[in-house]
């Protein structure tokens, strides 16, 4: 039977969102209520946002248990600028909360809204498989839900996530920012943990042995447009990301998940991923799923202190992604 968890997601990232509210003037972030009586946040669609707002959006997509920050990094000197994540609750942080699992749609047609919903509201709603297999659940008064998305849930659709998740819709609170944004290129990228837990799981490691986890990415340069936006998140964990995750267990098994995550193992690996996407014809499902890994990984065994590298940072496919030039 699964244990309510005592972190308090929902509870952690309420309080974020109160701070970052109350701060919208700075981070250029717009506060409204919507038509069901939801707390809207525009991180980057009709209001600027930017790289500050793009953080706090990271942090509250992790629950409150991690930190995202702006950090240099020499590994990449066109690309000095990292986003840094760490959390020392990775399962819960990055695969309860963070991960862009909930489909949300409405409606067919030119009206429709399709949206992958991240953030510990899916903690309370707990509708995807996924959770059949985590350990893990919430229960707030209230819940906060992420969407890579250019505009707002409609109201029909967000009293079903309230419903879902035994809320009131007043006390829901949806933040909102496109891949092409500054704050939703920064908030994609901040997934570089995420995406190695994802993959652990993919691998079937168990979740339980993974304690405490790190991660970096460059920041991609924004672009207009969607498909090149997307490519350069994507591409910035791909062929730039580095994770290092502490496991329990035998020095072994920590060898061979080393061995198996990175990126460059896929069959997919070695094209930018937009190019990747447009010759599959816009179909995620025909992309190789062992591609969405980070470039390097460390995996050490704690009770041996043995630590595993395999991968490699590759400035050149990110250069070709990131469109740079002297």
């Amino acid at each position: 039977m699964t244990q309510q968890s005592p972190l308090g997601l929902n509870d952690r990232a309420w309080r974020m969102v109160e701070a970052l509210c109350a701060d919208a003037a700075a981070l250029r972030v717009g506060v409204s209520r919507g038509e069901a009586g939801e707390c809207l946040v525009d991180a980057g669609a009709g209001h600027l946002g930017g790289i500050a707002a793009g953080l706090r959006l990271s942090a509250i997509c992790l629950g409150g248990l991690g930190e995202v920050r702006l950090a240099t990094d020499p590994t990449l000197p066109r690309w000095p600028w990292t986003i840094s994540v760490s959390t020392s609750n990775p399962v819960a942080a990055c695969l309860a909360s963070q991960y862009a699992g909930w489909s949300l749609t409405h409606g067919k047609g030119k009206g429709s809204f399709f949206a992958l919903g991240s953030g510990p509201a899916r903690a309370l709603a707990r509708k995807e498989k996924l959770f059949e297999e985590l350990d893990f659940r919430d229960e707030a008064k209230h819940g906060v839900l992420v969407l890579e998305s250019g505009k707002p849930p409609p109201a029909a659709l967000v009293k079903e996530v309230a419903h879902a998740c035994n809320i009131a819709a007043s006390n829901l609170a949806i933040l909102y920012a496109p891949t092409q944004s500054l704050a939703g290129g920064v908030q994609v990228v901040a997934r570089v943990l995420e995406v190695a837990l994802h993959k652990a799981h993919q691998l079937h490691f168990p979740l339980s042995r993974i304690v405490d986890g790190l991660g970096a990415a460059p920041l991609p340069p924004a672009h207009p447009d969607f498909i090149v936006a997307m490519g350069r998140t994507n591409d910035a964990i791909i062929f730039g990301g580095r994770v290092q995750l502490f496991v329990t267990g035998p020095s072994a098994e920590a060898r061979d998940l080393a061995q198996t995550m990175p990126a460059s193992k896929s069959r997919d690996y070695g094209r930018p991923f937009a190019e990747i996407f447009k010759a599959a014809k816009g179909d995620f499902y025909a992309i190789d799923p062992m591609l969405f890994s980070p470039a390097e990984v460390i995996v050490t065994a704690i009770e041996t202190g043995d630590s595993f590298l395999a991968g490699a940072v590759d400035a050149a496919l990110l250069n070709a992604s990131f469109g740079g030039s002297a």
